[in-house]
């Protein structure tokens, strides 16, 4: 048998159980070019949040109700009746949050992976986190050395990696997190310059205060409120990127920021992106970030739980800031 969850209705906030449910069938069976294959580790990634709703301006379809949840997995090959894939494989690929996943090659989007020390790295550093985070610092973000970059969520996984890796690139950084844990875990653990506890702290009047020569590059995971607080302190010729905005992904009604006329006065560039536009270039930025992770200069926490089963609470850890890093479900022992 197979377990898997399904969207039965679209969840309304965080109560993710209200819509979603395990289910069980028969094994599946596969199809001409198709592969079978069994889910060692599931990616949760809040941007999926957008695809649990009927919205139609996303830059994914939203999930068909009564269809399987989709999200990244890493899995073994069991089946495969695809030239190109051989059983015992081991691929990074868009699958269900189920135990067995049935994948289709054809349609892009997996990844024949090589087996590491680590491997959910392959999701982290050397995987779309790490590919979201170096894109948008170097090619939206256009940091340069000696720089000085903001990062909101940095605790969370792309976060994370966006300030090691603009610390890497020779830029001060300045990390947004929500409590004084992981602030403290920001500039003792993974060596930023300062962080903003933003449950705790003014961010508008901190910002003011650890920099005052304003911020560069503001890397932007959240948008909302955090956002506003952020435009006032941005530098002359500053640049956003925005990869991510949490704070409104299950909102039906959304609003742009108040202090949208310092776009103009500051004459700053914003710019959004996902990755799914540059999943082709994976393997050329994981040449240049790999050394990185190597040398030790940029790592990962992972918040693991364990089970499919209970996929649901990991899932909101994202929303809730109950993680540090990567959430990530483990479903073979």
């Amino acid at each position: 048998m197979n377990r898997f969850w399904q969207l039965t209705a679209y969840p309304q906030g965080t109560d993710f159980a209200s819509g979603i449910t395990l289910q069980e069938e028969a094994m599946p069976e596969i199809g001409e070019n198709q592969l079978l294959v069994e889910n060692l580790w599931l990616s949760l990634d809040a941007g999926t949040r957008m695809w649990l709703t009927p919205r139609t301006d996303s830059y994914m379809d939203p999930t068909p109700l009564g269809s399987k949840i989709i999200g990244f997995v890493l899995s073994r090959v069991v089946q495969s009746r695809h030239a190109g894939f051989k059983e015992g494989d081991i691929v990074r690929a868009y699958g269900q949050w189920a135990d067995y996943s049935v994948l289709y090659p054809d349609m892009g989007d997996i990844w024949v992976v090589e087996d590491i020390g680590d491997m959910r790295q392959h999701f982290a550093v050397l995987g779309p986190n790490g590919w979201t985070a170096y894109v948008g610092l170097t090619e939206y973000g256009k940091v340069r050395p000696g720089e000085t970059v903001l990062v909101s969520a940095a605790a969370g996984a792309t976060g994370l990696l966006a300030a090691q890796f603009a610390k890497a690139m020779g830029c001060r950084v300045i990390g947004i997190a929500g409590g004084p844990d992981k602030a403290a875990l920001l500039t003792g653990t993974w060596g930023l310059d300062a962080a903003i506890d933003y449950k705790a702290q003014d961010v508008g009047g901190a910002l003011a205060q650890i920099a005052p020569g304003g911020i560069d590059c503001y890397f932007d995971c959240v948008g909302g409120p955090i956002l506003d607080a952020v435009l006032p302190n941005m530098a002359m010729n500053g640049r956003v990127a925005v990869c991510g905005l949490i704070s409104t992904y299950d909102k039906e009604e959304r609003e742009g920021p108040r202090n949208f006329d310092l776009i103009l006065m500051k004459r700053l560039t914003i710019a959004g992106f996902f990755s799914p536009d540059f999943y082709f270039r994976g393997g050329e930025i994981n040449r240049l970030t790999r050394p990185w992770l190597e040398a030790g200069k940029v790592g990962m926490a992972f918040d693991t739980t364990q089970g499919l089963e209970n996929t649901l609470t990991a899932y909101g850890k994202l929303f809730s800031g109950g993680n540090v890093g990567k959430v990530m479900v483990k479903l073979t022992d």
